[in-house]
């Protein structure tokens, strides 16, 4: 066999070089998916929108203030989205997902929507797509909709507010001064008398 018939070990090696790189490609696609699916499993919420013209810092503002909030901001391409999305509460955004999108999520069903829809009031190219709730999917209104709720810990403030409340003026009343407790008794006192 001469070099013309056999096989160029230049050519073998470049064929087992691209071999190799389209195998790291797969396996990181697949860990993208994995981390996907994983996240979507999680979610209570989903906010699909476009960020195109978006600059870097921009970017990085929202990721910022999701982050703050304890939602989390995710561009992935749309393919491995789709399929990451399979098998999870949130799939129905998979129709949303056409073009340069960015998908925000949080545990607290409220926390994305309400940054996504901040961001968009100071941002014109961030525009909101829908999202999903469990199973629930919703258009633009229900994703601001949804941001106009108080926040769990929002909910939360008022809750204990409201527990505390009672408390709080038992102890305005014992630290009244005795005059004061003194008149409260007599006016219960000539209030029973009375009855």
């Amino acid at each position: 066999m001469g070099q013309g018939e056999g096989c160029n070990p230049a050519v073998l090696l470049a064929e087992a070089v691209n071999r190799k790189e389209l195998a790291v490609e797969r396996a990181a696609k697949k860990e993208a998916v994995e981390s996907l699916n994983g996240l979507f499993q999680t979610t209570s919420v989903a906010v699909v929108a476009h960020y195109s013209g978006l600059t870097v810092a921009q970017m990085q503002k929202l990721r910022q203030q999701m982050k703050q909030a304890g939602a989390s901001v995710k561009v992935s391409k749309n393919r491995l989205a789709k399929i990451a999305l399979e098998g999870t509460d949130v799939v129905a955004i998979g129709s949303l997902l056409k073009g340069p999108t960015v998908i925000a999520t949080s545990d607290d069903p409220v926390a994305a929507p309400k940054i996504a829809v901040e961001f968009a009031k100071a941002n014109e190219k961030f525009v909101i797509l829908g999202g999903s709730m469990g199973k629930t999917v919703l258009n633009v209104d229900g994703v601001k909709a949804l941001a106009s709720l108080p926040s769990l810990d929002e909910l939360r403030g008022k809750l204990v507010g409201l527990l505390v409340a009672p408390a709080t003026k038992i102890a305005q009343l014992s630290t009244a001064p005795a005059a004061k407790v003194a008149r409260v008794v007599q006016a219960y006192a000539s209030k029973s008398e009375a009855a």
